[in-house]
This record gives structure tokens, sequence and C-alpha cells, in this order.
């Protein structure tokens, strides 16, 4: 063998092992400065919550701040973008909910993608949504609600946190596997919204369980369905979409996941997804995501990565049917 073919061959093999040190170093030096968690939604809501559950204990494992930031409006489209234009490094990321899929569909101004332009770090599980109307409404079941709506003069209303929200998606599959119409009403966030339906000059909206439990629980709000394919076990007692108005294939509810920008190093994604994974399975943080509502089983960063695909092919093709077009 001559000296440049025996060169060729070190090199071939030592710069495998090279980048394995290398990604092991970088595996253990993160973080080395804070990270930042951006909730492209207002303060208030569950996905802020949330991202402020997982800041705080990130916090304590790391020794480094773990700050979340909101950076709310167009949808969640702002807060998005600026992190799918952030350093793909792991100090930027990204907690989302159904919105997140769907955004593009809805906004001409949106040019990053869903699946393209991030990876998983972890899936939290679903938050059931519940189909709540303010108790003067004269309807006590889904149906009566329905029947009630398809045969008054003027369309009941139905708040939502948003074009593209997962409470506006559970709307508008309402409208389109049952025909009855329901007149939308948008909100720049779930607080907001709620507001309105308590005072009752909303007459529904589906919402996330954990933000509607204390209203139904003072009886400021009454519950008519979930929206899950099962039962919420915050309400056994509450019938779902499928149950109370007979739509098999009805299921929509408030996934929560935490991203990073889809240029970030494998082994900064698999520090970051262990540090959460192991965040997650404290026995407090266990009690905070059943007192918040999220059900179901965490997902990895992989595992959310294919289930999004999923979502995003799911609801663009129930907004096409709509016949919505981006703005």
């Amino acid at each position: 063998m001559t000296k440049p073919s025996l060169r060729r061959l070190v090199l071939a093999i030592c710069a495998p092992l090279a980048a394995l040190g290398l990604n092991a170093s970088a595996n253990s030096d993160f973080p080395s400065k804070p990270v930042r968690i951006i909730v492209p939604y207002p303060a208030g809501g569950v996905v802020d919550s949330l991202a402020r559950l997982i800041g705080n204990k990130m916090t304590a494992k790391y020794g480094q701040p773990v700050i979340v930031e909101n950076k709310a409006g167009a949808g969640g489209g702002i807060g998005t973008d600026y992190v799918a234009k952030s350093p793909p490094d792991g100090y930027t990321l990204l907690m989302v909910s159904p919105s997140h899929a769907v955004a593009p569909l809805f906004q001409k101004s949106i040019h990053w993608d869903p699946v393209r332009d991030f990876r998983g770090i972890a899936g939290f599980g679903a938050i059931p949504n519940v189909i709540v109307v303010h108790p003067d409404v004269a309807a006590r079941t889904l149906s009566e609600f329905l029947e009630l709506s398809r045969t008054s003069a003027a369309p009941a209303t139905y708040a939502s946190s948003g074009i593209g929200t997962s409470s506006f998606l559970a709307g508008e599959l309402l409208v389109q596997t049952t025909h009855v119409p329901l007149t939308h009403v948008p909100y720049k966030g779930q607080p907001e919204a709620i507001h309105d339906v308590i005072a009752g000059r909303v007459d529904m909206m589906p919402m996330s369980t954990s933000l509607a439990l204390p209203q139904i629980r003072a009886g400021k709000l009454r519950p008519l369905a979930v929206t899950t394919q099962q039962r919420a076990s915050a309400l056994p007692d509450v019938p779902t979409v499928a149950e109370a108005a007979g739509l098999p294939n009805y299921d929509v509810a408030t996934w929560l996941a935490l991203l990073a920008p889809s240029k970030t190093p494998e082994p900064v994604l698999q520090a970051l997804s262990d540090g959460v994974a192991e965040v997650i399975a404290q026995p407090d943080v266990k009690a905070k995501f059943q007192e918040l509502a999220i059900e179901g089983q965490p997902l990895t960063g992989a595992e959310f990565d294919r289930y999004l695909e999923k979502e995003v092919g799911a609801w663009a093709l129930v907004v096409r049917q709509a016949g919505i077009k981006p703005n």
C-alpha cells in the first residue's frame, strides 16, 4: 500500500472516531449558558403553564437558567418564526400545541414548515378539550345544542383562542361533521375567550379541560362533551362527542410538545430529550400533569416527529374541505 493510500485509510478510520469524541463532548458540556423556551402564545394559558413547569425543573437540573419568553401573535406564527430563524444550538426552544401543525395553512406570511424546520425533543401527551356552554344556554346535551343551532334564526356562536388553535379545529370539525351552522368568534388566547363565554357574550367553546374545570366546578360553565375518543379522567361523567352526537371518528385534543430548530446537532437534541425525560418522570411533575389534565404517554422526540407528520396531513384535509384560504 502506498503512503498516500495508507494516509487516506487512517483518516477514514479516525474521522468517525473524532466525531464521536466531539459529540460526546457536546453532549456533556450542554448547556453552558441560559436556555430559552419560547411560548408563541400569551401568558396564562396551558402551553405557558407547562413551559414554566418544565423550565423551572430544567433550571434545577442543569444549573443554568431556563427562561420562558412569550412571543405571541399571528396564531403562534410570530414566536414560531423567531425560533425557526434562531441558531440551531439548543439554546432557543419552542413549546407548541396543535396550531403549530396548521398555521401555514392559514397565513401566507408564514414561511416555516412545521415538520421540515423543527425537530422534536419531547411530546408531553394531550389535554382533552371539553365543549362548554354558558349556563343560560337552553341545552343540557351536545345533541340539544346542535339542534338548537340548527333550528334557531341565528346560528349559535363558538369561541376559539385563535384561527388554527385546537379550540378552533374542534369547532370547525364539529361544523363539518354535523353540517350544523356555527359562527366562529376568534380571540387572541384562551383566557380572553373564556372570559366572554362566562359573561354570556359567546354561546359555546371547546376549551382545554384544565382551564374549564374550575369554571365548571364553580357553576359558571356547563360541560356538554369532551372532544377526544376517550372520556377525560378529570370529567368521567361527561360523554365524548362520539357518544353524545354519534360521531365515531371525531377526535381533537390539545397536544403539547417541545421542539428545537431542525439543524440542532443530534448530541444536543439527545441531551435535551434525556433531560426532559428525567424531569417528567419526577413524582411532583406527574402530579402537576394530572392537575393540568394532561393525559396519555409522553413521546420521544422521534416519536413526536412522526405523530406531527400525521397531524399535519389530517388537518390539511379538514382545512381544504372547509374552503379556508390562507390570508
